[in-house]
């Protein structure tokens, strides 16, 4: 059984569920690509696209490194990318749609925690040592916070990096709050696929939430950003999302 299959946040294609494993994937020329996105900020992609095709984040520290919202394949090009750049202190993901091979993450990477957000513990399947509950905001480097914030699920998180954007700050958002296409608003959402949104009182409180960090720039979980003035986006898009939700404009529909 899939949970997250039956969950009503996703969906499974007529065709039914599709299952494979690393060594299979690795037998069939998946590879991981590594980038830098800015200085000390890295993406983590599979080629061809591995699951929903998500890319992960690092982010590199003279303390350490964090690793966000995992993709579904690890190989050792990139273990060796990650080892030259210093050490991996923790592995995260900002809700568990992105929970998928972080345990096989760990064990590549030499064992760092795999920190799960105490609501959401209950959507881990495959239970191991290395992962350790966490709640409300936790450093995890010096100037590397984790954040849950909740909405898509009770713990979904956010990082916030306070001296990404050359100093300006960074918030690392998986679906907490999802950058648009505009590259200038957010998205708050129950499911993105199924397009269940989050009522007025939830986006608001969220946007709220995050007031308590500052920062300049948006990195969503693919290639989704908001390249400037985020925090003053985020707001906005939570007032717009909150005065559809209830009523406000009608008269356009």
């Amino acid at each position: 059984m899939c949970a997250i299959c039956d969950d009503e946040r996703q969906w499974v294609p007529r065709t039914g569920q599709r299952w494979t494993t690393l060594d299979e994937l690795a037998a069939a020329g998946t590879r991981t690509v590594v980038r830098e996105l800015e200085p000390d900020l890295l993406g983590i992609e599979s080629v061809p696209k591995v699951g929903i095709g998500q890319q992960t984040k690092v982010v590199v520290t003279p303390a350490g490194l964090l690793v966000w919202d995992p993709i579904g394949f690890v190989d050792d090009a990139a273990v060796q990318q990650l080892a030259s750049a210093g050490e991996v202190v923790a592995i995260a993901a900002s809700h568990p749609h992105m929970f998928g091979v972080q345990v096989e993450w760990s064990r590549a990477l030499g064992g760092p925690p795999v920190l799960v957000a105490e609501p959401d513990l209950g959507w881990v399947r495959r239970h191991d040592p290395v992962i350790r509950p966490w709640s409300g905001d936790l450093e995890v480097l010096p100037g590397v916070t984790l954040s849950q914030v909740g909405g898509h699920f009770p713990g979904s998180a956010v990082v916030h990096w306070a001296a990404g954007a050359q100093g300006r700050g960074v918030l690392l958002s998986g679906d907490t709050v999802f950058a648009n296409p505009d590259g200038a608003s957010v998205a708050f959402m129950r499911s993105y696929p199924n397009h269940v949104p989050l009522s007025a009182p939830a986006a608001e409180g969220i946007a709220t939430r995050l007031e308590q960090f500052a920062f300049d720039r948006l990195y969503g979980n693919f290639t989704n950003v908001i390249e400037r003035d985020a925090r003053a986006a985020i707001r906005r898009s939570a007032q717009r999302h909150a005065g559809w939700a209830r009523g406000d404009f009608d008269e356009l529909t």
